[in-house]
């Protein structure tokens, strides 16, 4: 789903619909229930490290702090864009002038449809989620009828609607790397915490006001156990074409091994006997000690995902893991740098069937480097145990001569190829009354021109 995307499209027609559900709701007395604060709440949580200067927080604070916060505290101005499960909207809080983007989702509609489920582990996913490439959930509340999650708004549209805009419509090397990185760091992350995104696509990766991504819409991700391990790093690149990731990981000597619920093991002792660093470089044997938290054992059914971003495990019906998560990764870095998918065909099924019977070509134009050829080719090995990153996760990834020269701990800081205009708020100033949202419906996702990415979920 376009999450917050200024890009997304703005139905006239759906805006109209039921106008005053939505907002009867919010004017109702009583209307936020159930408030959100059990232990993974972030209203209750302290503030997320990186977001400590964020004016967000203190506005949502200011309110929170004297009653339960609920829709009749927002102007709701714009619907940004709508999915399977709820739509999103651009908001003012009141009196604060702080704009959020707020996730609604019909109760009714998602009872009659079984997608209570999907939208309790999407909120769940989002209140454990603190970092740079992440999106931060502010508050959640539920009215007599709806589901709100209160989260941060990105101005900067998607990377779909961006790559439109660009000559030839498709990035250049430099710029998808970039990208490329910020959203490997936060696949990492998820995959950290047990969570497999099993959504990324261009559609997904939102751009905020500096330039730098936010991962988006977690509604179809899977939760599951890991077993973060440290290991001693072999950090010479192994072809994807000649070697596998377990051959690699063979090779390694594991270190430790923590089934903590925290996704960072204990990896350091106390200060009487902690070793330093360089006794700690001695005792890897001269190499760093790598983190793996590749959640690898986790295994489901569901038939869920984007036709030209499925995995062939998944098509198949063989059951799938986290390396769904590797191949749309290498699906996704492939469209950044042609303006097309690989396996894209005639019609929906046709491309589930290039999907797994059709070889990888790459086009003859626009001329890419062998190091990225490379690493998509390893990324798109159909076989998942093959795939590059299948063991040790985005580690793996990072040390392919395609990001030779990444400085992984200053991605953050690097300058962004693209810094969208800033959103001028004050054309929302004049309006007195909140904006009329229409009753959320069960819509298919805004694709703009990409007709073929088309969700779905069977089981």
């Amino acid at each position: 789903m376009d999450t917050n995307s200024e890009s997304a499209t703005n139905s006239k027609d759906g805006t109209k619909k039921d106008e005053s559900r939505l907002q009867d709701s919010a004017n109702s007395s009583g209307q936020s229930v159930n408030h959100h604060n059990r232990g993974d709440s972030t209203e209750s949580a302290p503030l997320r490290p990186h977001t400590g200067r964020d004016i967000r927080w203190e506005a949502i604070n200011s309110i929170s702090a004297k009653e339960p916060l609920g829709l009749s505290h927002f102007r709701l101005l714009k619907r940004l864009g709508y999915g399977d499960i709820g739509s999103v909207y651009l908001a003012e809080l009141k009196g604060t002038n702080a704009f959020f983007a707020i996730k609604v989702m019909d109760k009714g509609s998602l009872a009659s449809r079984n997608k209570l489920v999907r939208a309790q582990t999407e909120r769940e996913i989002l209140g454990l989620l603190d970092h740079p490439f992440l999106p931060t959930l502010y508050s959640y509340f539920e009215t007599d009828k709806f589901y709100c999650l209160v989260m941060e708004f990105c101005s900067g549209g998607n990377l779909h609607s961006l790559r439109q805009k660009q000559p030839n419509k498709y990035f250049t090397e430099e710029a998808a790397r970039f990208f490329a990185a910020e959203v490997l760091l936060a696949i990492e992350y998820l995959h950290m915490l047990g969570i497999v995104y099993r959504d990324l696509k261009p559609e997904n990766v939102l751009v905020r006001e500096q330039g730098h991504i936010m991962l988006s819409d977690f509604d179809l991700s899977l939760r599951c156990s890991v077993n973060p391990t440290l290991v001693k790093s072999n950090t010479t690149y192994v072809n994807s074409g000649n070697a596998s990731a377990a051959g690699i990981l063979e090779n390694e000597n594991s270190m430790h091994s923590t089934t903590s619920s925290s996704f960072f093991p204990r990896i350091l002792a106390s200060k009487k006997n902690r070793k330093s660093k360089s006794e700690l470089g001695l005792f890897m044997g001269g190499a760093m000690p790598e983190l793996m938290a590749e959640p690898t054992d986790v295994r489901s059914m569901s038939f869920v995902g984007t036709h030209e971003y499925l995995a062939p495990e998944i098509i198949r019906g063989e059951g799938h893991g986290s390396a769904v998560d590797w191949w749309t990764f290498g699906i996704f870095l492939y469209e950044l740098l042609h303006g097309i998918t690989p396996f894209k065909g005639s019609g929906n099924r046709a491309t589930l069937f290039n999907v797994v019977g059709q070889p990888l070509k790459f086009p003859e134009s626009p001329q890419v480097s062998s190091a990225v050829r490379d690493l998509i080719r390893g990324l798109l090995v159909k076989e998942p145990h093959k795939r590059i990153a299948y063991k040790r996760g985005a580690t793996e990834i990072k040390q392919h001569p395609f990001f030779e020269g990444t400085n992984w701990a200053l991605v953050r800081s690097a300058t962004p190829p693209h810094v969208p205009a800033p959103v001028d708020f004050s054309q929302f100033a004049s309006k007195e009354t909140p904006h009329k949202v229409p009753e959320v419906k069960n819509e298919k996702k805004n694709t703009t021109d990409h007709s073929s990415h088309t969700d779905f979920e069977c089981f």
